[in-house]
């Protein structure tokens, strides 16, 4: 199988040496995501904003791929305070219909440009 770079405007521009997404079959991995506003590159302010901005984000790349984010089936969340995490569940149900996809949280001491949350994920494409 070959990959499939995905690559759209309407999300930040990768600021390293990786892509925004990659298809490889029926399964699509997206790089993980931050707060940034795709038009500015700029940070958002708060957690929430940050966390709606990283699910429009990711949400850009899926249909990308011609999908949603309803077809993830993992998703990675990063998180400088895990006292953010009942806030990523109240924002998530926004985003995501049932079944949700599987998820892992973690506690991270930092990430990139300052951000206090990143969400990497799974898609499958199949029936």
């Amino acid at each position: 199988m070959t990959k499939q770079v995905l690559s759209t405007p309407n999300a930040p521009a990768a600021i390293g040496t990786y892509s925004q997404g990659i298809r490889v079959g029926d399964t699509v991995y997206l790089s993980g995501q931050i707060g940034l506003d795709p038009q500015t590159m700029q940070m958002t302010e708060d957690i929430e904003a940050q966390i709606n901005q990283v699910f429009l984000n990711l949400g850009a790349v899926a249909n990308a791929a011609g999908v949603g984010l309803n077809a993830s089936v993992k998703l990675n969340v990063y998180l400088t305070d895990l006292g953010h995490f009942a806030k990523v569940n109240e924002i998530m149900a926004g985003y995501f219909d049932q079944p949700y996809p599987a998820r892992a949280a973690v506690g991270v001491k930092e990430l990139p440009r300052g951000a206090l949350v990143e969400m990497d994920a799974i898609l499958y494409l199949g029936a």
